[in-house]
């Protein structure tokens, strides 16, 4: 993979339903990158930092059933403005690919198309959290609701996980709709198929991408 210089500083999101497999891709696309001696940060959200990380255990923990939608949204968003501050601008200015798992498209998702939450106050407060800071492409990892549910069952699960089947339904339709408005930026891959098959489609579209920037 050839990437000019003068793009080398990119920021890769992920994106999916819980259960897409986006995680994996994720992983195995930042470990392509670095074997062509590319310089990556791999980090997910939330998370990333220790601040994010103690605040994504707030959020996913089972023992928060009460937590309000709004209050949701604003710890997600709270854990974003520490990772773009710490750790994802940084690695841009130096050069560096960020290869992110989720971003804060999933907030319009989950706590905008998913709880009902008003988009535009969430587009305020996301820009307030990142300072504006936007992906340079955005993978979406599509699988149906019941699909990525049922793989979520084989494994450790989430507050978010336990969730019914309508909610999850409204959030892969918002990915969708986000991705229809933004096709420059978004990739939707089918992730019903094989991890490899996924993954290679993946890196495909990316030189693809790559020769428009």
């Amino acid at each position: 993979m050839t990437i000019p210089g003068a793009q080398l500083s990119l920021f890769i999101t992920f994106e999916g339903p819980d259960g897409s497999g986006k995680t994996t891709q994720a992983r195995m696309l930042a470990e392509y990158l670095q074997s062509r001696g590319l310089p990556v940060l791999h980090t997910r959200e939330p998370g990333g930092t220790p601040i994010s990380e103690q605040i994504r255990e707030v959020i996913l923990s089972t023992r928060n059933q009460s937590i309000r939608d709004e209050t949701e949204a604003l710890l997600y968003s709270a854990a974003r403005a520490q990772i773009v501050a710490d750790l994802i601008r940084p690695a841009l200015a130096a050069g560096k690919i960020v290869v992110c798992d989720r971003y804060a498209d999933s907030t319009m998702a989950y706590q905008g198309y998913g709880l009902g939450l008003d988009l535009d106050a969430l587009r305020v407060i996301t820009r307030f959290a990142t300072g504006g800071l936007v992906p340079d492409l955005t993978f979406y990892v599509d699988v149906p609701a019941e699909v990525g549910l049922a793989r979520r069952q084989r494994g450790e699960t989430n507050r978010l996980d336990q969730k019914d089947l309508a909610y999850h339904a409204r959030v892969r339709e918002g990915f969708l709709k986000m991705a229809k408005e933004e096709p420059r930026r978004w990739t939707v891959i089918d992730g019903t198929r094989s991890v490899d098959d996924v993954q290679r489609e993946i890196r495909l579209r990316l030189e693809h991408k790559l020769e428009g920037l």
